[in-house]
Formats: structure tokens, sequence, C-alpha cells
């Protein structure tokens, strides 16, 4: 049976999120209807929003959902009414990758999550006034008071821990977190740097913290930020408006360079940078993703002393071990998530927007 709820709706590329009465369809044996509570705003949502990606508009975004299961698709086995649940990814679930504990790189995760719309058979999850809308944004389209939601981008969690606290998880954090466990996996003695401090930046931060790295340095163009950088585990920070990034790295890691480097700023200049500032057999790790066709230039020869450029999507984490492991943190006070988070009602999800755009607020978390 469909169930009508209010949305955020992009209307068109470009376009400012309007709130709009929709229609979801009844829950498929694989779905479940979810109550939101809250739902973080990430800039993978702006750049949909703004036409820079070919997702099918109008629509409705958002994929950092966090609620409580009110019904279940009857194939469903994982969650049940009255769970609490995050919303992340979703996934086929049989390709070599997802059995293989990769779902971030499954063999049909682009049209599933970010392009194509809706369900992988080609039907809406979506409608308004008889029209199909894009849904099915990272198997949930969170910008809305019920959610339709593909059971492999749930994940049950603690109960005790208030939804809006957490919902960030779902993409941004858990990208961060796993660029430095799941890829860099500092040893002890290790540079780390992060490119970037943003909300993805300063969840690497974080990890970082959390592991033997000895000096972790962020680097940025906005003071406040690095403030913030060294309050959560930062060793080191470069002021990048004051200060060449190449000088500063070689000052602080003694000439030796970064055993391991975080690229937020999807600027391909400062992936340069990045690569230029590894150690033998560094790795840095591409996170932030400009347009697409975007081209960057290496000095091959730079390369050959074993250093590594790995492209990463959503911390290639397995979300049913990852994100309760995250939960457990932020419950403990050791992933202090927080810090990061500013909360506005759903009513006012423009305003989110561009506090999120001028860098008033790293990550705005709707609430419902």
């Amino acid at each position: 049976m469909s169930t009508t709820t209010r949305a955020a709706v992009v209307e068109s590329g470009g376009a400012p999120f309007t709130l709009s009465d929709v229609v979801l369809d009844a829950p498929g044996p694989h779905e479940a209807l979810v109550r939101m509570v809250a739902t973080g705003l990430c800039h993978t949502d702006l750049g949909v929003a703004s036409g820079g990606l070919p997702f099918p508009l109008p629509g409705v975004l958002g994929h950092e959902g966090a609620g409580v299961v009110e019904a279940v698709g009857p194939a469903v086995t994982g969650v049940a009414p009255g769970d609490h649940v995050l919303l992340s990814f979703t996934s086929c679930g049989d390709c070599r990758n997802c059995r293989g504990g990769h779902p971030a790189y499954c063999a049909t995760w682009l049209p599933l999550n970010l392009l194509g719309g809706g369900r992988a058979d080609g039907s809406h999850t979506i409608s308004r006034d008889g029209e199909s809308l894009g849904g099915h944004f990272f198997g949930q389209s969170s910008f809305a008071e019920l959610a339709l939601a593909d059971e492999r981008s749930l994940v049950k969690v603690d109960p005790d821990v208030p939804l809006e606290s957490i919902a960030p998880l779902g993409c941004g954090v858990q990208t961060g977190v796993g660029a430095v466990w799941n890829v860099l996996k500092p040893e002890t003695g290790g540079t780390v740097v992060v490119l970037g401090a943003g909300a993805v930046g300063l969840s690497a931060v974080m990890a970082a913290a959390l592991t033997p790295a000895t000096r972790i340095v962020a680097v940025d163009r906005v003071a406040e930020r690095l403030s913030l950088a060294t309050e959560l585990g930062a060793t080191h920070t470069v002021d990048t408006s004051r200060e060449d990034l190449a000088e500063a790295l070689t000052r602080i890691t003694g000439g030796q360079g970064a055993d391991g480097a975080v690229e937020t700023t999807g600027h391909v200049g400062v992936l340069r940078q990045g690569v230029d500032a590894l150690a033998a057999r560094g790795t840095l790790v591409v996170v932030g993703a400009p347009p697409f066709g975007t081209e960057v230039a290496l000095d091959v020869n730079g390369l050959l002393g074993g250093k590594r450029i790995v492209g990463l999507t959503l911390g290639d984490s397995e979300t049913r071990t990852m994100i309760p492991a995250l939960v457990h943190l932020v419950k403990d006070g050791r992933l202090p998530l927080h810090r990061l988070i500013g909360t506005y009602p759903f009513e006012d999800i423009d305003r989110a927007v561009q506090d999120m755009r001028s860098g008033k607020t790293i990550k705005p978390v709707l609430t419902f």
C-alpha cells in the first residue's frame, strides 16, 4: 500500500529544495519503510542538485538518513519494525566485490545509488501527482519524513544513541575513517597528511588519532577549521593561505615525506601536491570528486619510488561491520562527531545548504 509523505524535491538542476507532498510505493520484498529522525547533508547531494550529475530530476535526494523502521517487506530479515537504523549506500550483494566484503565497489553501484533514480528493475519508488520522480538515491532518498529504503542500505544500531548524533556516519564520516583505517592503515611512527578539513577530512583526522601514527597533519585555508583539527587529534596544521604546502610538509617530516595522505578537496592542484609530498612507498587516497572527465598531470618518474594513488568510494566499508563500530566509538566519546554537526529543522534545508556552502557549518544535520 502506498504512503504519502513530505519531501524536499529538487525540480531541476540548480533549483532550490522545495517541500512537497509525494507518494512512496509500497515496500518491495527487500525494502523497509523508515520514519526519518535525522539526515545529514553532504556535498554529493549539492552536486546532484546543481545538475552536475545525470540523476533524473525532479527528484528526492538525501543519503545519510537515520530513523526508525515502520514496516518491512516480506523477505526482509535483518531489521524489524521499531528498530533504530542508519541508512547508507545499497549494493547488489551478489557480485564478486559484494561477496568479497567490498560492497562500495559493487558491479552495479552507480545505477543503484547515484544515477539510476529507481530500483534495479527500473521501477520507481517515489511519485507526485501520478508522475514518477527520481528516487532510490543511495537506496534511500532520505530528504523526506518517510523513506523507502533497500534492506542492504539499512544498518541496525544501538537505540540508546541519539540518531541525530550519528546520521553522518552513513556517508561522509565512514568515508574519512575508511580512508585511514581500510586503505592507509598507518604503522607505528607514521605520518598521515589530510588535505582539506571539512567533514570527511576531519573524520580522517579523528580516525588517524586512533592509530599508531605519530604525526597527523591537517591542511586547509580556514584557520578555524585547523584549530578544530588540532582539538580532534592533529599534531600539526598547515594553513595554505599563509605558507607553502611543500615547504611546510618538508619541515614537518624532516624531509622524509608523508607515509599516507587523504585528498578530500577535489582540487587537482592539491592532489598533485599530495602525490609530490609522499615518501617512498607512500600512498595517497583520492576522496574528493571533481567534475567527471577531470584529469591531473603527474610526474611519472616521481612515482617510481613505489608511490601509490588509490581512489576511494565510501571508505571501502562493509557497512554492517563499520557503522556499528563507529556508533560505539561515538557513544564512548572516542569519536567526537558532535564537534562537526550543526542541526536544522527539516523545513530549513535551504538555510542548511547555504551554511554548508559558506563554511559556517561543517556537517549540517536535518531533524524531523
